[in-house]
């Protein structure tokens, strides 16, 4: 094969990587949500109360959409290891080797494997770390395969210091979002100034993601969990600058399309994180903050130089 060819299939099997671990972390967010109590039909007492069921190492039963949403992650997740697979054989498998690729495609199947065992607790976990562990695991595979969709681009494959400032950013901000899930505070507050007050005398052993949540009898956290709301919410804020400047570089540097595209992800996950608390959490809501995320960190990674 030709090292034209090589490059043009590894770039298609980056593009159908970067898909498959979309619909794996948007299906996984969906049932762990979904599990949280999000959606449940006692709400808000149900959000959360899923910590005082008895500890199994098999999943409860799941709705036969659930069921299927299971299944339909379970094959997008390997699928998406036999194109890692592939990519990494394309890149060390003939002369001239892709070092570059090879390195992209390594980082990618050890991020595969991580999330493979640490989807064995997953179902049961009860700490904020796996959440968070799933969540940026998900993001960062999609980052590395945004990258690997730019295999033999040139300057272009080369992350520059803003494209890793941009991803960092993002993805620290969504451990912050996973901390506040996996914590259960969803409903500890609903704005600027109850985050700030709920959080006044808050210690900061509540952020540790290795402490099983406290819930109250009416639903979500007992303790108080508005810290980590308000760190993921003050966390937006730098984040949205950092998306924004590297916006204005892609323009000034002849890419409209995709400084419009940052801008437009940007605001979109923006307006829906303003109105997730204020509707109550809904399921369908959350889990498209979860894909907006997602696509803001591809878009960051393979458009921002």
């Amino acid at each position: 094969m030709s090292p034209a060819r090589r490059l043009a299939l590894l770039r298609r099997l980056a593009w159908g990587c970067a898909l498959l671990v979309l619909a794996v972390t948007s299906l996984s967010a969906t049932l762990r949500l979904e599990r949280s109590g999000l959606g449940c039909a006692d709400w808000p007492r149900c959000y959360g109360q899923v910590l005082r069921e008895p500890q199994a190492d098999t999943p409860r039963d799941l709705s036969p959409a659930l069921h299927a949403a299971r299944l339909a992650h379970r094959i997008a997740a390997v699928a998406a290891l036999a194109a890692v697979l592939a990519m990494l054989v394309l890149s060390v498998g003939a002369r001239p080797r892709l070092p570059r690729e090879a390195a992209l495609a390594a980082a990618l199947l050890a991020l595969t494997l991580f999330l493979a065992v640490l989807g064995r607790w997953t179902a049961s976990a009860r700490v904020p770390a796996v959440t968070i562990g799933n969540l940026t695991g998900g993001l960062a595979m999609i980052a590395l395969a945004a990258r690997l969709t730019l295999a033999g681009s040139g300057p272009a494959a080369r992350a520059s210091g803003w494209t890793a400032a941009a991803v960092a950013v993002l993805l620290l901000q969504a451990a912050l979002g996973g901390l506040a899930s996996g914590s259960f505070a969803g409903i500890s507050c609903t704005d600027w100034s109850s985050c700030r007050l709920a959080a006044a005398g808050v210690g900061w052993d509540t952020l540790d993601p290795w402490r099983e949540p406290l819930i109250g009898p009416g639903g979500g956290s007992a303790e108080p969990g508005a810290l980590a709301q308000l760190l993921h919410r003050v966390g937006a804020l730098p984040a949205a600058l950092l998306v924004l400047a590297a916006a204005m570089r892609a323009w000034r540097r002849g890419s409209p399309a995709a400084a419009v595209l940052l801008a437009v992800l940007l605001l979109a996950q923006v307006a829906i994180g303003m109105q997730l608390t204020a509707a109550g959490l809904p399921l369908w809501l959350a889990a498209l903050h979860n894909a907006g995320a997602a696509l803001l960190v591809f878009a960051a990674s393979r458009f921002v130089h």
